[in-house]
This record gives structure tokens, sequence and C-alpha cells, in this order.
């Protein structure tokens, strides 16, 4: 369990803008939502196997406490992880939160859930309906880093542009008009973008930084996606375009 509480807060809480995430687990699917608080980005989880521990409705919140907890050297070998339970109104037993125990029962901490009613009123699921993706692209390490790069040359910018020009996708910061840059993110791309979309650079770097396999999406309806593969659990991050 260890190993996915700490992949599911490195992919949420290590993004800098979500404390808070949303449990779906049946016998068949475990299944993650969230909203970034700056409702910048939604997110979309499933693991690549349901998880026993965790069915049932349930929200995880302050995350960078589970976060602290997870990283105490108490818990680095050979900790006990165990899901709390207890009975909600209707008489079923329903998770509760998660103890933690170190190796020899000396050093314990508890960390609770949000019940399904107060997890559904605090974070509303957003559902993606789905667009035409006009643009579809694996970011290499190099790619990644060249945008890293812009967007500290062009520190004051908190948004760029894409665009495909020549078969080439391309980011562009600023105005040309004071100080500007731009690069090509990925050469010899299929389709096109007829419409210059801001896309907030803080989030895009943050998801890009990730680890895991990748894929980046563009569509000209307003909307990027993101996909993250740790091996473990397959995140979705869709990303609305913004206005300046």
């Amino acid at each position: 369990m260890k190993d996915y509480l700490q992949d599911i807060v490195q992919h949420t809480h290590g993004l800098g803008i979500i404390d808070l995430v949303k449990i779906t687990g049946t016998d068949s699917d475990t299944v993650i939502n969230s909203v970034a608080e700056d409702r910048s980005v939604i997110v979309e989880a499933k693991f690549k196997s349901a998880h026993p521990d965790f069915i049932g409705i349930f929200g995880m919140p302050n995350l960078g406490k589970l976060n602290t907890i997870l990283n105490i050297p108490e818990y680095k070998e050979d900790a006990r992880l165990s899901i709390n339970t207890q009975k909600d109104s209707a008489g079923a037993e329903v998770p509760s939160g998660i103890h933690f125990e170190n190796k020899n029962s000396d050093f314990k901490n508890d960390y609770r859930f949000m019940s399904e009613a107060v997890i559904s009123d605090k974070l509303k699921t957003v559902k993606f309906k789905g667009v035409k993706w006009n643009v579809n692209v694996v970011p290499t390490a190099a790619s990644i880093q060249r945008l890293k790069f812009q967007a500290s040359a062009n520190s004051e910018e908190t948004t760029f542009v894409a665009k495909v020009e020549s078969g080439d996708l391309k980011f562009y910061f600023g105005d040309p008009t004071t100080h500007a840059g731009n690069f090509v993110f990925q050469a010899g791309v299929t389709g096109t973008l007829n419409k210059s979309w801001s896309w907030p650079v803080g989030a895009v770097i943050s998801i890009l930084s990730l680890p895991g396999d990748k894929t980046f999406k563009f569509a000209d309806e307003g909307a990027s996606m993101i996909t993250v593969d740790s091996g473990l659990i397959e995140y979705t991050y869709i990303i609305p375009a913004q206005t300046k």
C-alpha cells in the first residue's frame, strides 16, 4: 500500500496545486479524481489493477500531511500500514483512515480520510466530455528541458501558446513588442492547430517533470491533455485553455 500512497502523493500534491483527492474503489477498479485549487488542471487516474485496500468512496485530504508521514524514517523499512474502518449511517463498514506503525510498534500515526458525503461536497467531480485531439506527441526529455529553459528566460510569463508551423509543434512565450521567445517542442508532428490557445506554464512543467511515460495532446476546442503512466497508476491531466 505504501508504494501506491507515495505514487498518489507524488502525482497530485507534487504539482503544488492539489491537496485533496477522491478515491472510488470497487473489486474491479480503483479510480482517483481531483481538481487543482486554481481550477487549472483536472485529474482523472486509474490504478493498473484494482487495489483491495482502497474499496469504497472516500477523500484523502491534506496530502501534505500524508506526504510528511510517508517520509518519516521510522516507516522506511518494514512499516505496517492498515486501513481503519468505521460504520456509516447505514451500518456498513467504510474506510476511515490509514494507521501507520513502525517495525517495533513504538512509533505510530493515524491519517484520517474524508467521508463519502464530505468529499462529494468538497470536491465536485468535473466530467471531461472529450474532444477531438488535433495534435498528439510523446515529449522527450530534451524537449521538456527546452521548455524549462524558455520558461526561465521568460519568467514573467504565466502562459505559453502552442502552434503548429511547417509541421513543427512550437511553443511561444511573451509579446514580440517587448520580450519574447519560442522554440520547437517537437518536429514533424501530424495534425494542425487552427487556434492559438494559451496554456499555464507552471502546471504543464510540473506535470511533464513527473516520473513515468507521457503523452501530450492538444485540441482546437480549448483543451490539452497530458497522460502519465507511473507503472502503478495511469494519470490523466486535463488542462483547459486560459485567456490572458
